[in-house]
């Protein structure tokens, strides 16, 4: 069994010590799998506070992610996520309610800052004493709304981009993040830690990042809501970059009303951020716009890229289109790119990452703290190399390569991002226009594959990249499960048209009401349907 590194002691004691700050009174049982907006209306009605939330969570979190069954979904918890909670409960008390997320808790994945005394690592040795005493423009926005930051969520180190062989959830500094419905499974990544925790009860809200498909693909396999927004949506300053080209944060939640909630929060142009300049006359109320027949009549792209790949998959698919059907929705059946069009993509991409990577990297980590030592790419390659914890696993096959890039000002760079970026847009409009369709839908990937570091594991594909390179809007949300497994389905629509997709992601949930709760199960031979087959006797 994959054992965490760091952090374990730390962590705990951080559990104990906001334990020890809880009243002698234990707080009222709750729903741990409550939306955001049933622990709104609760609190609103006084039968709830936030304190109480908090301390239901910390709980929970001492208890799921620190015994059994060791999720390891948190790497730090904040110091002051309590106290945080009953200055909210006072202003509450006091008349003032900031909005539909006061008071309730949100899980940052540890790769965006927060001035709250936590360190914001990657998942990184080399970046354990990065406290630096910022709050990234995401995070301040969403605590002026009222949210309580309750910590740090695990993830893939340095957002999946050390290794051409890494482990998805893997991290240095807390281990493997454990999928709850089979614990053998991947989380997948890089978010896999916000979409575990959204999964598993022990968080209400998380923040996630997708370069291509970290928001995505955890949220798909934990079978939670997660939205990819329109690329310059949200800020990305003091967050540790793998491409200002692609990078985005975005929600992951278990209802579509908390995602438009989050994004009501999260959006905006920051100055320090020239990708968002245009975010401010693209941002709406992302709450205003949900309503239950919203698909009626709405021309629906379907894609089937990955049909047969898993005919379980294909099934589940096959009855979320019925149930689009049923909502009202117009279906029309559209032919994807091929392979060649996709490898086209992928392979301009994946040389661009790197010089990007390398460029925005080194920039990041020469405003580090100042306890950080390792201050360029150079320095990291280094410093993995001499640290045996690092690569148990797996290499830095990714970042041996990266330091070796171009600068970003090199021609055979600029001509390579522009083509991964106009190929994907053009085929993503393509389908879009040629068939008069307002979002398209697939599945997001198939149920979670096992984790084995040995052989490494298999994938059903997904549609991360088109929208990823696009830099267009990518909804993901429960359409059902294969044997208790979760399967999502993507929504992808056209730039800046992250309310559409989430307004119709909405009415599908509605129609649905997919998601099912984890059960925490060590492997499928401990499913009921197929316990008796495994071991008749």
């Amino acid at each position: 069994m994959l054992k965490t590194l760091v952090a374990a002691t730390a962590l705990t004691a951080l559990v104990a010590s906001a334990a020890a700050a809880q009243p002698t009174a234990p707080p009222t049982p709750l729903n741990p799998f409550a939306s955001g907006a049933e622990q709104q209306a609760a609190m609103r009605a006084g039968t709830l506070t936030s304190e109480a939330l908090v301390q239901a969570y910390l709980a929970r979190i001492a208890d799921l992610d620190r015994k059994g069954p060791r999720l390891n979904a948190v790497i730090a918890l904040n110091p002051h996520a309590l106290a945080d909670a009953r200055k909210l409960d006072a202003e509450r008390k006091a008349g003032r309610v900031r909005g539909p997320l006061h008071g309730v808790p949100v899980l940052l994945k540890d790769n965006i800052e927060s001035a709250d005394d936590t360190a914001t690592t990657a998942g990184s040795l080399a970046l354990k004493d990065n406290i630096t005493g910022r709050d990234a423009p995401l995070v301040k926005r969403l605590t002026d709304a009222g949210a309580v930051i309750l910590g740090k969520a695990n993830l893939s180190e340095w957002a999946n981009f050390r290794s051409t062989h890494s482990i998805s959830g893997w991290t240095a500094i807390a281990g493997l993040v454990r999928n709850p419905y089979l614990l053998d499974r991947t989380a997948c990544g890089s978010s896999a830690g916000s979409g575990v925790a959204v999964a598993a009860g022990l968080t209400t809200l998380a923040v996630g990042t997708e370069t291509d498909g970290s928001v995505t693909c955890p949220a798909a396999t934990n079978g939670v809501v997660g939205l990819k927004p329109t690329l310059g949506l949200i800020s990305r300053t003091y967050v540790v970059p793998i491409s200002p080209e692609q990078d985005t944060p975005g929600p992951m939640t278990r209802t579509v009303t908390d995602a438009a909630a989050m994004l009501n929060a999260m959006a905006g142009s920051d100055p320090a951020d020239a990708w968002t300049k245009d975010a401010d006359a693209h941002k709406t109320d992302y709450l205003a716009g949900l309503k239950p027949d919203a698909l009626q009549g709405v021309r629906v792209g379907v894609l089937r890229v990955t049909a047969g790949r898993s005919p379980q998959t294909d099934a589940v698919f096959e009855d979320a289109l019925t149930a689009l059907k049923k909502a009202g929705a117009v279906l029309v059946e559209v032919k994807g790119p091929d392979d060649a069009a996709f490898s086209a993509v992928s392979a301009n991409e994946t040389e661009a990452l790197r010089v990007e990577f390398k460029a925005a990297l080194n920039g990041y980590l020469a405003t580090a703290a100042p306890k950080v030592t390792a201050r360029t790419l150079d320095a990291l390659v280094a410093f993995d190399a001499k640290e045996p914890r690092e690569t148990p696993l797996f290499g830095q096959e990714i970042f041996e390569s990266a330091a070796k890039a171009p600068p970003i000002t090199d021609a055979g760079y600029l001509q390579r991002r522009a083509n991964a970026r106009r190929l994907a847009r053009e085929a993503l409009d393509k389908m879009l226009a040629d068939n008069t369709v307002e979002i398209l839908v697939g599945p997001s990937t198939g149920p979670a594959t096992i984790v084995d570091p040995i052989d490494g594991s298999r994938s059903l594909g997904s549609y991360s990249s088109l929208p990823a390179v696009a830099g267009y809007p990518h909804l993901t949300l429960p359409m059902g499960n294969v044997s208790g497994l979760p399967v999502n389905i993507s929504m992808i629509g056209p730039a800046w048209a992250d309310a559409r997709v989430l307004a119709l992601g909405y009415a599908f949930e509605q129609a649905t009401h997919a998601r099912i709760d984890p059960q925490f199960l060590p492997n499928v031979g401990a499913r009921p349907e197929f316990a008796k087959a495994y071991d008749p006797r």
